[in-house]
């Protein structure tokens, strides 16, 4: 029997890309699946309301959009098994350029999301001893040029993590963030640029990616397994390992990797080298 079967998971960002993977995978393991995100409509495209799926709008920016969904969850089956912080945004923007409400969007999103949603899930996950998730990046572990508002907010959510799994420790609740490379998704077509805009365009060849599907595997194999944290990627691995051992000649990968995609925000300081 599966370990998700007839448990309420909640997965915040659910539309597309990881989100929408995890709540099907979870779906087919027999898991009851409260799913929002800020889009209800695009979602509804994808999952209905049924017996087991129940699809409720919301901001995560917004704590009282964030309690309003963990609440209705409760209202319709009582208790949250699982929470899988998922929702989130990205950046591709020099510091320099960028206008502080970018960051700030990041933040409000991606760190201050994860925690309104445990906050008012945790009482109910702590019944029954179930588990919570974060969706974080390697940016989570190292700091990315042209993304440090998400480099930032991924930080803080890996802190935040781990600073809830040791209160914790001796509850019998099972805290876990997963950290993908780049995958499939829909996260870098609306990264924000430096106005806040989405760049509707990704830098990256999305055919060569981990599916969102694998990568959605990956988390519920893991999340079975109570597994403390995942990086997901042989690069990722080295990256989280030359940041602990040689963080110097790692500034100087990063910088070159950054640089070579395609439009590169740190052509700009190229050009001031010349």
């Amino acid at each position: 029997m599966s370990t998700f079967q007839n448990k309420v998971i909640a997965i915040t960002g659910a539309s597309s890309g990881i989100g929408k993977a995890l709540a099907t995978e979870a779906l087919k393991r027999g898991g009851k699946l409260a799913l929002c995100a800020r889009n209800l409509n695009k979602l509804q495209e994808v999952f209905s309301d049924s017996e087991n799926v129940l699809c409720v709008k919301a901001d995560v920016s917004k704590e009282e959009d964030c309690k309003s969904f963990i609440e209705t969850v409760i209202a319709k089956w009582g208790r949250i098994d699982v929470l899988i912080n998922n929702a989130g945004i990205t950046m591709r923007a020099l510091f320099e350029d960028a206008e502080l409400s970018v960051i700030r969007e990041l933040m409000d999103i991606n760190f201050w999301g994860t925690v309104y949603c445990t906050k008012y899930a945790l009482p109910y996950i702590r019944q029954n001893k179930g588990t919570i998730i974060g969706v974080s990046s390697i940016a989570g572990y190292r700091g990315l040029p042209a993304r440090t508002g998400y480099s930032a907010s991924k930080f803080a959510m890996q802190g935040f993590m781990e600073a809830l799994r040791t209160e914790l420790l001796h509850t019998g609740v099972h805290v876990m963030w997963v950290c993908p490379g780049f995958t499939s998704s829909n996260i870098r077509n609306v990264a924000r640029n430096a106005h806040g805009s989405t760049q509707k365009e990704t830098p990256l060849d999305e055919s060569k990616l981990m599916s969102a599907e694998e990568c959605a595997g990956i988390i519920l194999n893991a999340a079975s397994k109570r597994k403390r944290t995942v990086v997901m990627t042989t690069q990722g691995k080295l990256t989280v390992w030359l940041s602990k051992l040689f963080p110097a000649f790692l500034d100087r990968l990063v910088y070159k990797h950054f640089l070579k995609e395609p439009g590169s925000p740190l052509l700009k300081y190229e050009a001031d080298r010349q």
